[in-house]
């Protein structure tokens, strides 16, 4: 576990200052990302020592933590109560931030299924590029109040500001979760992938690679066995 820290007042008069003086910003976590996006020309504003869960609710499933926080630490917390981050973001280092995951916008194979990392996103503070704090959203899922300008954050990669906490809705892990292999072209697998996303079936991934297909396949401890051994019966 990282140390707590609240930098939000440091990094919004590093902000300002650079405001002031014109002078650009790379606005960085723990460069697990850095291949990705353009190249960022600017002095280096680093958010890692912005860390720690503000709030987590496991019971109205919602969680709040500071941009800096490492996505590892967030998933152990996570799975101490069963839940999980439902678009299963990829990490690509071992320090991977949850700034970073949301500012690059990246989502895991449940993707397609369950929804993207900004369909999980509530809320936020940032820092603007004056070196202002402002909150958008909130924590609750009927937050309706106005254009959700929080979910524009997700895959910003920090040019709409620096994210400070994020606020997010997580997800109870499933009981039961089964994965199928099976042996296909390539366009074999886009036929039958497109025609299992028309069926009621528990999907939380399906992905082909070296002529296998991957079909996975999640949901309650009964249901998602009786699903799993139904649905392989029919494809095998």
């Amino acid at each position: 576990m990282t140390t707590s820290a609240d930098q939000s007042e440091h990094l919004s008069e590093r902000v300002a200052e650079a405001f002031a003086n014109a002078t650009p910003l790379h606005v960085r976590g723990s460069g697990s990302k850095d291949f990705l996006g353009e190249t960022v020309q600017g002095d280096t504003l680093d958010v890692t020592g912005h860390t720690g869960v503000v709030n987590y609710e496991p019971g109205e499933l919602v969680m709040t933590a500071r941009a800096g926080t490492p996505l590892a630490e967030i998933e152990t917390v996570l799975d101490e109560a069963h839940q999980m981050l439902a678009f299963e973001p990829p990490h690509f280092g071992e320090n991977a931030t949850l700034g970073g995951t949301i500012a690059s916008g990246l989502s895991g194979p449940a993707r397609p299924f369950t929804g993207a990392a900004r369909d999980f996103v509530l809320g936020c503070r940032i820092v603007n590029g004056q070196g202002q704090i402002l909150r958008f959203g909130g924590e609750v899922m009927k937050n309706v109040a106005g254009y959700d300008l929080s979910r524009l954050m997700a895959g910003a990669y920090g040019t709409l500001g620096v994210l400070l906490d994020v606020s997010l809705k997580v997800l109870p892990v499933p009981r039961t979760q089964v994965t199928q292999v099976f042996e296909h072209t390539a366009a074999q697998a886009l036929e039958q992938i497109s025609d299992w996303q028309l069926k009621p079936w528990p999907i939380t991934g399906a992905y082909w690679e070296d002529g296998k297909t991957y079909l996975r396949l999640a949901g309650a401890a009964y249901e998602g066995a009786a699903q799993a051994r139904q649905t392989f019966r029919v494809l095998v």
